[in-house]
C-alpha cells in the first residue's frame, strides 16, 4: 500500500473503533446522569431516555455488564463500576468540550447539543485539547478584537 492508502486505512480504522465504543459511552454516560439525578438507573428509564425498547436496552446493559462497565441484578437498578464511571466522566468531558466549542462559534444551544453528541466520539485527545484552547480564546473575545 502506498502512503495515501495507509493514511486512509488508519483513518477508517479509527472511525470503526470509535463506532464500537460509541454506544457503550452513550449508555454509561446516561446511566451516570440518571444515578446523579434520581439516585439510580432503571432499565425503563434507560430505554426511555435512549429512545429504544426495553429489550434493546437490556441487551446493551448485558453487554456493558460483560465488559465490566456496569453492575446489575434482575429487577434491580443498574450501577456503574469504577471502569464505567471513568468512561462516563471521560465521555461527559469530551461532550462538554465539543459543546462549548460549538457554542463559542455561535451555534445555538439545541444544535450544539445535538451535534456534540455525535462528534465527541470521533475526536482525538489532541484535537480536544486544541478545541478547548480555541474555545478559551474565543470566550475571551481575543479573536473578535483582532
Amino acid at each position: 500500500m502506498d502512503t495515501n492508502s495507509n493514511r486512509r486505512a488508519a483513518a477508517f480504522r479509527k472511525t470503526r473503533e470509535a463506532h464500537q465504543t460509541e454506544v457503550a459511552e452513550d449508555y454509561v454516560e446516561l446511566i451516570g446522569d440518571l444515578i446523579e439525578e434520581a439516585g439510580e438507573a432503571r432499565l425503563t428509564d434507560i430505554a426511555d431516555n435512549m429512545g429504544v425498547s426495553q429489550a434493546t436496552a437490556s441487551k446493551i446493559v448485558a453487554r456493558l455488564r460483560r465488559e465490566g462497565l456496569v453492575q446489575s441484578r434482575p429487577y434491580r437498578a443498574i450501577f456503574l463500576t469504577e471502569q464505567g464511571e471513568a468512561m462516563a466522566r471521560d465521555s461527559r468531558r469530551r461532550h462538554q468540550i465539543v459543546y462549548e466549542f460549538l457554542r463559542a462559534l455561535g451555534i445555538d444551544e439545541a444544535t450544539a447539543n445535538a451535534d456534540s453528541e455525535g462528534m465527541e466520539h470521533h475526536v482525538s485527545g489532541r484535537t480536544l485539547d486544541a478545541l478547548a484552547a480555541l474555545t478559551r480564546t474565543l470566550s475571551k473575545g481575543d479573536v473578535a478584537s483582532e
